[in-house]
C-alpha cells in the first residue's frame, strides 16, 4: 500500500501568501506541516493569506482541526481565506457545529 503524505506548495507575490496543500491531511500525516509552519508561513508584507485545497484527496478530524486552528491563529494576524474547499471539509465543520464560523474563510468558486 502507498504511503500517504501531505505536501505544500507556497506562492508568494507582492501582496498575497498562498499555501496550496495536496495529498492528505490526517492525523498520520499533519505533524511536518504543524511543525513547519511558522518556518514557512512569515508573512514579508503580504497581505492576505490563501490556502488552496483543490488537490487534497482526504481529510480527516485531526486534520480538519489543525487547519481550523491555522484560520483561527492567522486571522488574527492577516486576512486569510480557504479558495476550493473540499465538501469533506464543509461536512467536518457541520458535524462540529463550525460551519457558520467557516463560511467567512470560503471563497466561492
Amino acid at each position: 500500500m502507498p504511503q500517504k503524505t501531505l505536501q505544500w506548495d507556497i506562492q508568494r507575490n507582492n501582496e498575497s501568501l498562498f499555501v496550496k496543500l495536496s495529498g492528505e491531511l490526517t492525523r498520520d500525516t499533519l505533524l511536518p506541516l504543524w511543525k513547519q509552519r511558522a518556518s514557512f508561513l512569515s508573512l514579508n508584507g503580504q497581505k492576505y493569506l490563501y490556502w488552496d485545497l483543490k488537490d487534497l484527496a482526504r481529510v480527516d478530524s485531526a486534520g480538519f482541526t489543525l487547519l481550523a486552528d491555522l484560520l483561527n491563529h492567522y486571522h488574527k494576524i492577516i486576512p486569510n481565506s480557504l479558495i476550493n474547499t473540499p465538501d469533506s471539509i464543509k461536512t467536518l465543520a457541520d458535524l462540529y457545529d463550525l460551519d457558520n464560523w467557516l463560511e467567512q474563510f470560503i471563497i466561492r468558486n
